[in-house]
């Protein structure tokens, strides 16, 4: 079910935006924060669902929390996107063959 969440969690832009900012760096909660026209509420309400999805990691440190991606939750991305391209090329691959037969006349 968690793959699910991951597809659902980045269909909001705000969260995919958050995704590409920590694909360049881990960032602070409040660096987040800063980038968008949001509420700390509203930002955190994201990096929540970001966290459950299994697409972020936290860590504390004092009192900043430090989010950065979870190299775990884009695999499973990976993974899936290649699963998806080989049923496609099979697809692809079939179709060549049948398009290669000679028509009977």
């Amino acid at each position: 079910m968690k793959d699910m969440d991951r597809f659902t969690a980045l269909a909001d832009p705000t969260r995919r935006r958050i995704v590409e900012m920590l694909g360049q760096r881990a960032m602070a909660a409040g660096e987040i924060t800063a980038q968008f026209g949001m509420s700390a509420p509203a930002i955190s309400q994201h990096l929540k669902v970001l966290k459950e999805a299994g697409l972020v990691s936290v860590e504390v440190s004092g009192q900043r929390r430090i989010y950065r991606l979870d190299p775990d939750g884009l695999d499973a991305f990976d993974a899936w996107v290649r699963q998806v391209r080989g049923f496609w090329n099979a697809g692809l691959d079939r179709l060549e063959r049948e398009l290669a037969k000679p028509e009977d006349e």
